[in-house]
């Protein structure tokens, strides 16, 4: 996996948890509010109490009742609370890890894509380098053409030369023969 796909998935964990943390937020609130109704209920109930007489039992057993199930939904909602309260806290110390690890994330992006932009300029420069001695090779190898077939044509000129150069002497030679042969004859008389 690489580096940008490692970093895209941690976005999109961070974001799912982010979510999963705006559901507790709501149920916490919801929960707050739940729980303040509640509160201001219990504390109505008990702030005025309904006078007893002897012939009124049976509404205050019903008032006992209510302020009992009130009791107990209080102390339900404060459960949930406190288990709202944990799980918002796991939540927030997962979220401030993913932020400090987008943090390092995002410094080591920066640092990745300064090292990519350089070594995309010394591979531009490579490229004009190797450029430059490929035309310096086709030039060379040009020139070494050139310079065997001129020294191909000075060889055969050299050839040639000693060719007529020898044919030359044969003929002066054999006119030298000629000529002494010539004296030599009439040196006899």
């Amino acid at each position: 996996m690489s580096w940008r796909q490692e970093y895209l998935e941690n976005l999109k964990q961070r974001d799912e948890l982010e979510k999963a943390n705006y559901d507790l937020i709501d149920a916490y609130s919801r929960l707050a509010d739940q729980t303040a109704a509640l509160e201001a209920k219990v504390s109505t109930n008990s702030s005025s109490p309904i006078p007893t007489s002897p012939g009124n039992d049976a509404p205050g057993v019903s008032n006992q009742d209510e302020v009992a199930q009130v009791k107990s939904d209080l102390a339900e909602a404060l459960r949930a609370k406190g288990q709202l309260q944990r799980r918002l806290k796991v939540t927030e110390e997962t979220l401030e890890g993913l932020k400090t690890r987008a943090k390092a994330d995002s410094t080591l992006i920066r640092d990745l894509s300064a090292e990519r932009t350089q070594l995309i300029l010394k591979v531009k420069d490579r490229d004009e380098e190797l450029r430059g001695k490929a035309q310096l090779l086709v030039q060379v190898q040009d020139e070494n053409m050139s310079l065997d077939l001129q020294l191909n044509m000075a060889e055969q000129q050299t050839a040639r030369l000693k060719r007529e150069n020898k044919d030359l002497i044969d003929r002066w030679m054999a006119r030298m023969g000629q000529e002494a042969d010539a004296m030599n004859e009439a040196s006899k008389f």
